[in-house]
C-alpha cells in the first residue's frame, strides 16, 4: 500500500438557503477593538447567504496508493492546504499508508516551527485521510480499527451558532424546534464579552435565564464564551448564571492562559470545557497536568488527527477527564467517539447550522435522528465520498 500520489481538491457549488444564514454572530477575541465588535467577519469563517444561496468552495485531500486506493479528508482551507502541498507531500510518497505513526513523527519533527495552528491542521487532515484509506483497504469501518463500537447511539447536542441571541422570543422558538426535534441538549453561544460592559453583560445573563425558563429544569445547557472573556468577566457572568444550573462554561479565555482557567476552577462550580484551538497532546496535557478543564474538546481536525485523538484520549482517561471532540470534523469525530468508553466520551456535538455546510460535497453526511447519532456500521473507512451531483466545477489546486 505505497502512497503515490497526492491531490488537492477545490469543488465550488452552491447550497440552497431559507431566509438568512447568519443571524448573528458570537463574541471574539478581536471584540476589544471597536472596529471588530459589530463585524459578522470577526472569525473570518462567516459567508453570509445572498437571494438564498450560499456559495461553496472547499478542498479536499486525497491520498491514493500504487493499486488505486484512495483516503480523504476536508474540507479544508488554502493555508492549510498549501502547506500540505508544499511541506508535506514529499513526506507521504513512497511511503506505506499504514505507517502512520511513522508518518505522523516525521510531519511533526518536519514542522519544527509549526507545532500549533495550521500545520498541525495540515497534519491532522493528512492523519484522517489515511485512516480513510485503511478503512478502504480492509473494507471496514474506522471506528473498528479503533477498537470497534462500545455503543449503538450516542446523544447529539445541538450547537446553536449563527442564531439570534439577542431577540428573546427568537431564542424561544429555536430552543423548542430543537427540543421537539429530540435534542436533550443545547450549546448556546454568548453575544457580548467585558469590551461591551454591564449592559452586554446582562444581555448575556439574560440568554441564559430565558433558555432555562424555556426549557425546564431537566434539560441541560452549555455556553460558549468562544475565548473572548477574562476572569473578572467570567466570574462576574458564573455568580449571576449558577442558580439556572449550566452543564458547562465553554473556552472562558484564550487556550495559551492556562492560569486563567486555573483561577476559574478554583472559583466557581460550574464546569469548564474548552481545549478545542489547542493542539497535540502535549497542548493539551498542559491543561490537564493542571486541572483547568473538566472536559476537554480536542477536534480530529485540528489537534492533530484521529491518531493524536487516541493519544490525548488514554491522557484524559487517566486523569479521568471527559473528552467531548469539538465538530470540526463530523465523520473523523464520530468514528472516534464510538470507540471510546461512553464514561469519557458521552455527547457529540452538532452543528446546526455550521455542519450543512461543512459537509455539503459529502454523499452521506452524518446527521442526528431524534437528537442521536447512529454508529455508522455501514460506512467503509470514514464514509467521506464527494457527490459529484452538487460539483459545479473542480480544480486541482497547489500542483
Amino acid at each position: 500500500m505505497i502512497i503515490n500520489k497526492v491531490s488537492l481538491i477545490k469543488y465550488e457549488g452552491k447550497m440552497q438557503v431559507d431566509g438568512v444564514l447568519w443571524e448573528d454572530r458570537l463574541a471574539t477575541p478581536l471584540d476589544i477593538y471597536e472596529q471588530y465588535a459589530n463585524s459578522l467577519d470577526a472569525t473570518s469563517d462567516f459567508v453570509q447567504s445572498k437571494n438564498g444561496e450560499l456559495d461553496i468552495e472547499q478542498i479536499y485531500l486525497v491520498i491514493e496508493t500504487e493499486n488505486k486506493c484512495t483516503g480523504i479528508s476536508g474540507p479544508i482551507n488554502e493555508n492549510v492546504a498549501f502547506i500540505i502541498a508544499k511541506q508535506l507531500k514529499s513526506i507521504l510518497i513512497g511511503k506505506d499508508a499504514f505507517a502512520t505513526e511513522l508518518i505522523w513523527d516525521q510531519m511533526y519533527r518536519k514542522l519544527v516551527h509549526g507545532r500549533q495552528g495550521n500545520p498541525i491542521w495540515a497534519i491532522s487532515f493528512v492523519d484522517c485521510a489515511l485512516w480513510d484509506l485503511k478503512g478502504k483497504a480492509l473494507n471496514q469501518p474506522v471506528y473498528k480499527l479503533l477498537g470497534g463500537a462500545t455503543v449503538n447511539k450516542i446523544p447529539a447536542y445541538a450547537s446553536m451558532l449563527g442564531y439570534n441571541v439577542l431577540d428573546m422570543n427568537l431564542v424561544k422558538k429555536r430552543a423548542l424546534a430543537y427540543k421537539s426535534k429530540g435534542f436533550t441538549a443545547q450549546k448556546w453561544f454568548f453575544r457580548y464579552g467585558p469590551a461591551k460592559g454591564i449592559e452586554g453583560l446582562k444581555k448575556n445573563i439574560e440568554l441564559v435565564k430565558t433558555l432555562r425558563e424555556t426549557l425546564g429544569d431537566d434539560y441541560d445547557l452549555m455556553f460558549d464564551c468562544w475565548q473572548s472573556m477574562d476572569v473578572p468577566y467570567v466570574l462576574s457572568l458564573a455568580a449571576a448564571i449558577k442558580k439556572y444550573n449550566p452543564k458547562w462554561l465553554e473556552e472562558c479565555a484564550m487556550p495559551d492562559r492556562i492560569d486563567s482557567y486555573v483561577r476559574l476552577k478554583n472559583k466557581i462550580n460550574i464546569p469548564l470545557a474548552g481545549a478545542e484551538h489547542h493542539y497535540t497532546r502535549w497542548g493539551m496535557n498542559q491543561f490537564i497536568s493542571q486541572g483547568a478543564l473538566d472536559i476537554i474538546q480536542a477536534d480530529p481536525h485540528w489537534c492533530g488527527g484521529i491518531s493524536e485523538m487516541m493519544k490525548i484520549s488514554a491522557l484524559c482517561s487517566t486523569h479521568d477527564l471527559i473528552l467531548i471532540p469539538h465538530a470540526g470534523a463530523m465523520h473523523s469525530g464520530v468514528h472516534f467517539s464510538f470507540s471510546q468508553s461512553p464514561a469519557h466520551t458521552p455527547l457529540i456535538e452538532y452543528l446546526v447550522k455550521w455542519m450543512p455546510i461543512m459537509q455539503f460535497f459529502a454523499k452521506e453526511p452524518i446527521v442526528p435522528n431524534q437528537g442521536f447519532i447512529n454508529v455508522p456500521e455501514k460506512s467503509i473507512g470514514l464514509g467521506v465520498e464527494i457527490d459529484s451531483t452538487k460539483i459545479i466545477s473542480q480544480e486541482y489546486v497547489f500542483n
